[in-house]
C-alpha cells in the first residue's frame, strides 16, 4: 500500500497525520468536500488569505504533474453543469444535494416526477418512523436504506455488499472518516442484527399505520419452559453430553413436512417463526424444527428429508443466504468412537440420508433449514446458538470430487418462504428467482433435476407459497399436549403487538449488557451493540498489555486479550478507541423525542375531554392507540397491564439471553 502523505482532521479535530488537535485558526476548509485540513500538515497550503476562500483539499484538486489532463468531454462537460446546477438550487438542503449528486454519479437518478410520487406516497401514509431512519441511517454509498447493515467500529452504517465492493477496490479505510478497518472485519464483515430488526419493523409501520394486517416478528423465547433436556443416573458424561431430550412443544410428527403452524403450537398458539433461536441442538428438538440432535439430516430414505442444520461440517459447503450449496453425509470413518472424525476415507454415495435428500429434490419437498453459529465460514450464521431460518427447496443434485480427493454428494438448496429472512430488511418473503450458476457443475456426476412440478410452490394469485400437491403422508405418531400453559406466552404477544411502532422500535436498540435502551451506543466489529459505559465497565481493571519479567530482566510485554461479552471475539484493539455510533445515537434520541411529544400529547387530550361525550377519541395517533389499549383492558378484565414492561414482552428473532 502507498505511503499515505497528507490527511484531514477527523470528526474530533484531531489531524490524522500529525496527530495534533489545531486551533481554528490553524485549520482550513475544503469548499468542495467542506473538509477541516491541518494547514502546517499540508505539502501545498495557499499562499494568499484570499485564496483559502477557493481552496479545495487534495482530495478534491487535479493530481499534480506536469502533464496537462485532457479536455473534458461532452457528457462530462454536462456531469459538471449538472452538478453545478444542484449546488445552486437554494431550495435544497445540504443532504438532499448530496442525494441527488450521488445519483447522478451513479446513474440512478430519479425525475421530479417520481420524487413527488415518493414524497406523496410518505405523506398518504403518514410513516414519520421510516422517514426518521431514511434520514439518519443511509449508507453513504447508494444513499438508500442499509440492505443486510454492517457497522464499521467508527460507527457508520452500510450495505454488505457496498461495504465489500468498496473493500474490494483495496480500500481499507471507512468511506466517511477514513479511519482504518480492521483487517478480520474486512474480509468477513458481521451483519449488524439489531439495525435489520429495527429496519424491517419500521418498513413495516407503513403498512400498520395505513391499517393494513400487522405482522409481528416478535415470539416469546423458551426461557421460562416447564421442561428442559436432563440428565439421569445412567449419564456417563457431565452437562448436555448423555441428556435426555425434554418435552416436545408441537403437536407434529417427526416426519412433518413444511414450516410449522400456529395449530401445531398449543403452547404459544403462533408457530415455530423465521428467525427464532434456541441455545442448542435438544431444545430446537423440542420446537420440531430439526428433530435429531447429533444428525444434520433429518429425513428417511423413502420419503424424504423434512430439516438440515448448516453446522459447518463439510469444508465444500457454501453459504449465500438465499441459497446455498450442501454436503450429504458420509464418506467418513466412524467406526469404534470417531464420531468427531473430519477426515474423509471414501466416497459419498446417495444412499440413507442423502438419499432422503435426493427424494425431497424429485418432489419439491419444502426442508426447514436451521443455520449454527459453529459455521464459521458464513455472513449468515447466528452469533450462538441455533436460528431457523425458514423453508428451502433442493433444485438440483449431484456427484463431485470434493477437497479431500473423495466424491461428495451435493445439493443446491434455494429459499422459499413466506416470511423474510433474518438477515434481510425486507417486508416480504420470497419470490420465484432465477437459479445461480454453479461452475462445478460443469465437472459433476450423477446429475439430478426435478422433471415434474413441485409439491411446495408459489401461488400466483395468492402471492404466496403452499402446497400446489397433497402433502406426504405422515408414518410417525404424535403426542399431544394440554394448551393451557400457553395462556401466559400467548397474552405476552397480545401485550407485544399492543405497543406503539415507536416503542417497539425503541425496546430493540437495547444494550446486550444491562437490557436498557443504549446511551452512547458502541457498535463492536463482532456487530454486538453495548452501552459505552457498560462496554467500558465490563473491562474495569484490566490493562492492554501485560508486564513480565523473568530472573530479574524485563521481558517483552503481552498484549491482553479482551473477549466480547457476547462472543469470543478479541476486541482488544477496538477498546482502545472507542467511537460513538452516532447515526444510531440520532435514531434512539429522535425516538425518544417523538414518544415524549406523544404522551404529551395524550395528556393534554385526557384533558380536554373530561366533561364530553363518551367514546370521543384524541386527535393524537398514539393518544388513539392508548385510549384504545385501555378500552381493551377495561373491557376484557384479564388483560393486565397491556403494553407491559421490558422483562414480560418478547425478544426479537435475534435475541440474546440475558448475561449471568
Amino acid at each position: 500500500m502507498a505511503q499515505v502523505s497528507q490527511l484531514p482532521c477527523d470528526g474530533d479535530g484531531i489531524c490524522m497525520l500529525c496527530k495534533a488537535k489545531p486551533s481554528d485558526l490553524e485549520t482550513i476548509t475544503c469548499k468542495t468536500c467542506v473538509t477541516p485540513w491541518h494547514v502546517a500538515c499540508l505539502s501545498n497550503p495557499p499562499e494568499t488569505l484570499a485564496s483559502t476562500l477557493q481552496w479545495d483539499c487534495p482530495d478534491c484538486s487535479s493530481p499534480p504533474g506536469d502533464v496537462p489532463l485532457p479536455p473534458p468531454t461532452a457528457p462530462s462537460s454536462h456531469l459538471v453543469a449538472a452538478i453545478r446546477a444542484i449546488e445552486a438550487d437554494a431550495f435544497l438542503t445540504d443532504r438532499q444535494k448530496a442525494k441527488k449528486r450521488q445519483e447522478l454519479l451513479t446513474g440512478n437518478s430519479h425525475s421530479d416526477k417520481d420524487d413527488r410520487d415518493a414524497t406523496n406516497r410518505k405523506s398518504l401514509i403518514g410513516d414519520d418512523v421510516l422517514e426518521l431512519f431514511d434520514e439518519r441511517l443511509n449508507c453513504s454509498f447508494c444513499m438508500q436504506l442499509p440492505e443486510r447493515p454492517v457497522t464499521t467500529p467508527c460507527g457508520h452504517n452500510f450495505c454488505l455488499k457496498c461495504f465489500q465492493k468498496w473493500i474490494g477496490q483495496g480500500k481499507n479505510t471507512c468511506a466517511k472518516c477514513r479511519c482504518v478497518i480492521p483487517s478480520k472485519m474486512a474480509s468477513q464483515p458481521r451483519i449488524n442484527s439489531t439495525l435489520v430488526v429495527a429496519i424491517r419493523m419500521a418498513k413495516m409501520s407503513k403498512s400498520i399505520v395505513s391499517g393494513g394486517p400487522q405482522k409481528v416478528y416478535h415470539f416469546v423465547h423458551n426461557q421460562n419452559r416447564p421442561d428442559k433436556a436432563y440428565t439421569t443416573d445412567r449419564a456417563q458424561k457431565k452437562g448436555k453430553a448423555n441428556a435426555a431430550s425434554g418435552k416436545i412443544f408441537v403437536t407434529i410428527p417427526s416426519d412433518h413436512f413444511g414450516p410449522i403452524p400456529a395449530e401445531n403450537d398449543p403452547e404459544r398458539n403462533q408457530g415455530v417463526l423465521v428467525g427464532e433461536c434456541w441455545e442448542d441442538r435438544l431444545e430446537c428438538r423440542q420446537w420440531g424444527a430439526h428433530f435429531p440432535h447429533v444428525a444434520g439430516i433429518a429425513g428417511q430414505s423413502s420419503n424424504g428429508a423434512q430439516s438440515v442444520v448448516l453446522s459447518g461440517g463439510y469444508q465444500d459447503d457454501e453459504d449465500h443466504g438465499e441459497w446455498f450449496l450442501y454436503t450429504g453425509s458420509g464418506g467418513r470413518d466412524l467406526s469404534g468412537n470417531k464420531r468427531t472424525s473430519k477426515d474423509q476415507s471414501f466416497d459419498q454415495k446417495f444412499e440413507k440420508s442423502n438419499k432422503a435428500l435426493q427424494v425431497s429434490c424429485l418432489k419439491g419437498y419444502p426442508v426447514r433449514v436451521v443455520r449454527s453459529h459453529k459455521e464459521k465460514r458464513s455472513s449468515y450464521a447466528p452469533e450462538k446458538g441455533l436460528r431457523y431460518d425458514g423453508i428451502y427447496r433442493i433444485e438440483k443434485c449431484w456427484r463431485k470430487v470434493g477437497i479431500q480427493g473423495f466424491k461428495v454428494c451435493r445439493y443446491l438448496f434455494v429459499r422459499c418462504d413466506n416470511d423474510p429472512a433474518p438477515w434481510t430488511s425486507d417486508e416480504h418473503g420470497d419470490r420465484p428467482r432465477a437459479l445461480p450458476a454453479i461452475p462445478e457443475l460443469k465437472k459433476a456426476t450423477d446429475i439430478t433435476e426435478r422433471k415434474e412440478g413441485p409439491s411446495w410452490d408459489f401461488d400466483e394469485k395468492d402471492s404466496r407459497w403452499k402446497w400446489s400437491k397433497p402433502p406426504p403422508t405422515s408414518k410417525k405418531p404424535v403426542e399431544t399436549e394440554d394448551s393451557a400453559s400457553g395462556k401466559r406466552s400467548r397474552r405476552k404477544v397480545r401485550q407485544s403487538q399492543n405497543m406503539s411502532v415507536r416503542e417497539k422500535l425503541l425496546k430493540e436498540f437495547s444494550c446486550l449488557i444491562c437490557r436498557e435502551v443504549m446511551t452512547l451506543p458502541i457498535t463492536t466489529p463482532c456487530a454486538h451493540n453495548f452501552c459505552k459505559s457498560c462496554l467500558e465497565g465490563a473491562f474495569v481493571g484490566k490493562t492492554f498489555l501485560r508486564e513480565r519479567s523473568s530472573g530479574g530482566r524485563a521481558l517483552r510485554s503481552q498484549k491482553n486479550v479482551m473477549t466480547c461479552p457476547c462472543c469470543p471475539t478479541d476486541i482488544s484493539d477496538f477498546l482502545q478507541n472507542l467511537q460513538v455510533n452516532r447515526e444510531l445515537l440520532d435514531v434512539i434520541e429522535s425516538l425518544k423525542s417523538k414518544i415524549e411529544e406523544g404522551d404529551t400529547s395524550e395528556k393534554l387530550c385526557e384533558e380536554g375531554t373530561d366533561g364530553e361525550e363518551e367514546g370521543k377519541e384524541c386527535s393524537s395517533p398514539v393518544g388513539v392507540e392508548t385510549r384504545k389499549r385501555a378500552k381493551v383492558v377495561a373491557d376484557g378484565g384479564e388483560e393486565n397491564g397491556v403494553g407491559g414492561d421490558g422483562d414480560d414482552s418478547p425478544s426479537s428473532p435475534l435475541h440474546v439471553d440475558d448475561l449471568e
